[in-house]
């Protein structure tokens, strides 16, 4: 109940609402998405604490799934789901936040629950894609 109410505040505030409006133009820009993505994953690298594993997976899987798109390789994101996922990385990368990020401990517990709310939100996109990512790794085995 607390995440969803924390989930909530998030989406509504003014730094969300930023996020957002930058995504559609990162979304366009295929070198911005690349640069946004290894900033993602490289501040992931630095987060500590129980369960971040769980928080670099799907940061990771955002990674791969963003990366896919920018490259050609995989277009089947609709385009809400991929301006969703950027708006989430921007934020995530952002050390001024609903809780910004310089704050011991719970600096970074909007970002997390915000991470874990996209991967519900985005089940079957996610599914999709990593049914493709199984039937590419399939392809260059047999191939």
């Amino acid at each position: 109940m607390a995440n969803r109410k924390l989930i909530t505040q998030v989406l509504a505030s003014i730094f969300f609402r930023r996020a957002n409006y930058k995504a559609a133009r990162y979304a366009r820009n295929s070198r911005s998405l690349f640069g946004l993505v290894q900033q993602a994953v490289l501040k992931s690298k630095n987060l500590t604490g129980s369960n971040i594993q769980d928080v670099r997976n799907q940061i990771a899987l955002m990674a791969r799934m963003v990366k896919a798109y920018a490259s050609g390789e995989y277009k089947n994101i609709p385009w809400k789901s991929l301006i969703r996922m950027v708006a989430v990385l921007i934020y995530f990368v952002s050390p001024l936040d609903f809780i910004p990020d310089f704050l011991p401990i719970i600096g970074v517990t909007d970002d997390i629950a915000l991470i874990f709310w996209l991967a519900s939100a985005m089940g079957t996109d996610i599914d999709k894609f990593r049914q493709w990512e199984e039937s590419k790794k399939t392809t260059i085995q047999i191939g």
